[in-house]
């Protein structure tokens, strides 16, 4: 499976996106671990829900290829 550009232009946004989100997230989980005064965990969770409902606001799709169809 590939994603089709002309189908999903925001696909390599949402990856890039969903990347940094993860960084973010783990960074702030591993501060809210080690030294839970200095953590934002709450606001980290609330960046990944909203990543969430951008993703699944735009797609992110996977198109089969066109010999499977």
């Amino acid at each position: 499976m590939k994603t089709s550009s002309s189908n999903n232009q925001y696909a390599y946004a949402n990856n890039i996106l969903i990347a940094i989100v993860s960084a973010v997230f783990g960074y702030n989980l591993y501060q809210a671990i080690v030294h839970p005064a200095e953590s934002n965990i709450g606001l980290s969770l609330i960046l990944v829900v909203l990543t969430s409902i951008m993703v699944r606001k735009y797609g992110y799709k996977q198109v089969k290829d066109k010999e499977n169809n």
